[in-house]
């Protein structure tokens, strides 16, 4: 058993002031109140929460700050915020709103400077890059603005850039199994995770408890993000835990109270 617990985050999809899911980051649907959903998740055990805005970078702004504010004066888990981050002034107001980091896609493959500077100014802790991998024969695809993009970049070889230019922690979202609830992308998890040496936090294809033994199995990541799995009220994220320990999976259980 890994001596570290592997962390339990929720991560939030938020479309105006909205929670919401799609596959493939596609067809999305309605599921429920930001501040509702991220409450109960920490009240029943989450390690961390992910918001996302997913169309912040398709309409060139961003109004997830206040929702991450409300959250903030209730919620004392680790908050990550991500969607049209494009400044300095961006990271600012995200971290003064209550956020402990940011993930930062879109702008990091147009501007990898950005980082550089990023990581300068608030230190790579607290700087998370999100990649959105889609396959390609025998690779993957790097793509942003929500999986509407193409950039024709090799998820290896940006992951190994960016690790050098300051990131500290990578988001790895398998867009074809995003939302299919049918499993992680294992081979993508591995192939990111045996070329860069920073905590990965793995995301797309969560569906039941099968496919996170399923990785801790297989790979060696500490750290898993999930939205369709507690969205639709399969598990808890104390439930999750419980049955994780029972297969002798290190979590962190002392958040179940």
């Amino acid at each position: 058993m890994s001596k570290v617990p592997l962390r339990i985050i929720a991560r939030l999809d938020i479309k105006n002031e909205n929670v919401i899911k799609g596959i493939h980051l596609e067809g999305l649907r309605v599921v429920g109140d930001p501040n509702d959903l991220a409450l109960n998740y920490y009240k029943y055990g989450i390690d961390e929460i992910i918001y996302m805005d997913v169309v912040a970078s398709l309409y060139g702004r961003n109004n997830i700050f206040e929702i991450v504010k409300k959250a903030a004066k209730d919620i004392f888990v680790p908050l990550t915020v991500g969607g049209g981050i494009r400044t300095i002034e961006d990271i600012s107001q995200a971290l003064n709103s209550g956020a402990d980091k940011v993930a930062i896609n879109t702008e990091a493959v147009k501007n990898p400077s950005f980082i550089v500077e990023a990581s300068k100014l608030f230190g790579s802790q607290c700087i998370v890059l999100s990649v959105e991998a889609i396959k390609k024969k025998s690779s993957w695809e790097v793509l942003t603005d929500n999986g509407r993009e193409k950039t024709s970049i090799d998820v290896i070889d940006w992951v190994k850039e960016a690790e050098k230019i300051g990131v500290g922690e990578v988001l790895l979202t398998s867009v074809d199994a995003e939302g299919t609830q049918k499993g992680f992308d294992i081979n993508l998890i591995n192939e990111v995770n045996n070329n860069i040496n920073l905590p990965l936090i793995a995301a797309g294809g969560a569906g039941k408890i099968d496919h996170i033994e399923d990785v801790k199995n297989k790979t060696d990541i500490e750290a898993i993000c999930c939205a369709s799995i507690f969205h639709y009220k399969k598990y808890t994220p104390n439930d999750l835990k419980i049955l994780l320990d029972k297969k002798n999976i290190n979590v962190r259980l002392e958040a179940i109270e």
